[in-house]
């Protein structure tokens, strides 16, 4: 992993635009490795349901990468919308993302926090077993999903 300029890392509204622009970024990036633009089980976040959300940004305030929890009971959170630029992978942008919704969720008081991935991303598999993430069987809207990939780590 190369490391480069400092980053910032802030909670932002969901519905920010560099959120939104990144998201977008996300999704359009997920339609082409799956070859649709259906390819998300479950209900998508929303601002009402994201309880927190994360942008990273260069010293220059460019969004970098994107995060967000979702809470799903009092003592476990989903990550949502876990996303870096292409130019910015593997420069350490993802892991302190990752490392930042860590501490919001041990601030909400959750204990463990639970993901879902996709078959077509094996670089998204392998980054979350990199950083503790075991997998486990698929959980709600994603139980019987065959491209669904499900990760969780204890906090």
């Amino acid at each position: 992993m190369t490391q480069t300029a400092p980053l910032t890392i802030s909670v932002e509204p969901w519905d920010g635009p560099d959120g939104a622009m990144l998201r977008a970024a996300q999704q359009s990036e997920l339609d082409v490795r799956y070859g649709c633009d259906d390819h998300e089980p479950g209900a998508r976040p929303t601002a009402a349901d994201s309880t927190v959300f994360l942008l990273a940004r260069d010293s220059a305030a460019h969004p970098l990468g994107c995060g967000g929890l979702r809470r799903l009971d009092d003592t476990s959170g989903e990550v949502k919308r876990m996303y870096v630029v292409p130019e910015r992978r593997g420069t350490g942008v993802a892991t302190a993302l990752l490392r930042a919704l860590e501490q919001q969720a041990r601030t909400l008081g959750w204990t463990v926090l639970r993901l879902e991935t996709g078959t077509a991303q094996p670089d998204a598999m392998r980054f979350y077993e990199r950083e503790g993430y075991q997998a486990i069987e698929s959980y709600g809207p994603y139980v019987g999903e065959p491209f669904s990939r499900c990760y969780q780590r204890t906090l």
